[in-house]
């Protein structure tokens, strides 16, 4: 199976293009306000509007959304999959989906094989799990931090649709990372940045080519 490739926190036309003239499967935009990678759902409708008729689907990244948020990210940007980032509980995710009729990604931060463990609750109940780097202590946010996990946690997991792995990635070590974890799907986001919450289409290119050859 050919690995897929998310490219995360886009905020510009040109990244967007980048991701999708490079072959990412999916983009996601962040709704996070302590993120630096944060959007409007107005301003990420407006990026995601190319790609309506295409193949790459666009991913709403949040963190504990509320009922306002997930209507308001359905009415604006129209995202194909909901990630979620926070504390939500199997029945939080299946009411998000219920509601949005989007998929959902949930997120889970590991430095432990328990870490890993706890996902079983949520397989089958979110079209898909990604599993993330936990963030360094005293860290606001939850994920695109640049910090990575012992890949080799996932060697051998399988759940019951394709999971990401996130966390440190970037164009020199994805197909490192994709060996010791066997995971189908992969998720970058300050791994293809210049700066914080900028992102570089020839980093964004770079990780896309070495995605295809891992």
């Amino acid at each position: 199976m050919t690995t897929q490739a998310k490219i995360c926190g886009l905020s510009t036309a040109e990244s967007v293009a980048a991701a999708v003239d490079g072959g990412a499967a999916y983009v996601g935009f962040v709704f996070f306000a302590r993120s630096p990678r944060n959007l409007e759902p107005e301003a990420a409708a407006r990026l995601a509007a190319p790609l309506r008729q295409g193949p790459v689907k666009t991913v709403a990244v949040t963190v504990d959304p509320d009922d306002a948020l997930v209507d308001r990210l359905m009415a604006t940007l129209e995202p194909d999959l909901i990630q979620v980032h926070g504390k939500e509980t199997p029945s939080r995710v299946r009411e998000i989906a219920q509601r949005s009729g989007a998929g959902v990604i949930k997120a889970f931060s590991v430095s432990s094989a328990a870490d890993v463990d706890q996902a079983r609750a949520f397989d089958g109940v979110a079209e898909h799990l990604m599993f993330d780097a936990r963030p360094v202590e005293g860290s606001t946010l939850p994920g695109g931090t640049g910090a990575r996990f012992d890949w080799s946690l996932l060697d051998g997991r399988r759940f019951s649709r394709p999971h990401f792995l996130a966390g440190g990635l970037d164009p020199w070590n994805v197909a490192e990372a994709v060996r010791a974890s066997g995971a189908p799907l992969v998720d970058v986001s300050s791994g293809v940045e210049r700066g914080p919450g900028l992102k570089d289409p020839a980093l964004i290119t770079a990780f896309l080519d070495a995605v295809k050859r891992a």
